[in-house]
C-alpha cells in the first residue's frame, strides 16, 4: 500500500535564492547548510513571479509533483 504525498509544509527554513530562469519560471533555493530546493514561480509570496539571484530568503519545504521537495511560500528578508 502506497502512502499519499504529504502536501503540508515541513520544514521552515532560511537561505539564499541560487538561480532563477525567468522565462521558465523556475529557480533553486540553497539552504545556509547547502542543501538545494527548486522552486516554481508561483511559490514566490509577493506575487511578482519573479525575484533577483542572491535574494535572502525565507520558505517552507513541501513535497512538490513528482514526490521531490520544492520550495514554498518564498519571501524575501532583510540581511
Amino acid at each position: 500500500m502506497s502512502m499519499p504525498l504529504q502536501t503540508v509544509p515541513l520544514s521552515d527554513g532560511r537561505g539564499v535564492v541560487a538561480s532563477f530562469d525567468d522565462p521558465r519560471g523556475i529557480g533553486v533555493v540553497r539552504r545556509d547548510d547547502g542543501t538545494e530546493y527548486p522552486f516554481h514561480c508561483t511559490a514566490i509570496g509577493n506575487g511578482t513571479r519573479t525575484i533577483a539571484v542572491g535574494s535572502a530568503v525565507s520558505f517552507s519545504v513541501a513535497a512538490g509533483r513528482g514526490g521531490r521537495w520544492e520550495a514554498i511560500a518564498i519571501v524575501e528578508v532583510g540581511d
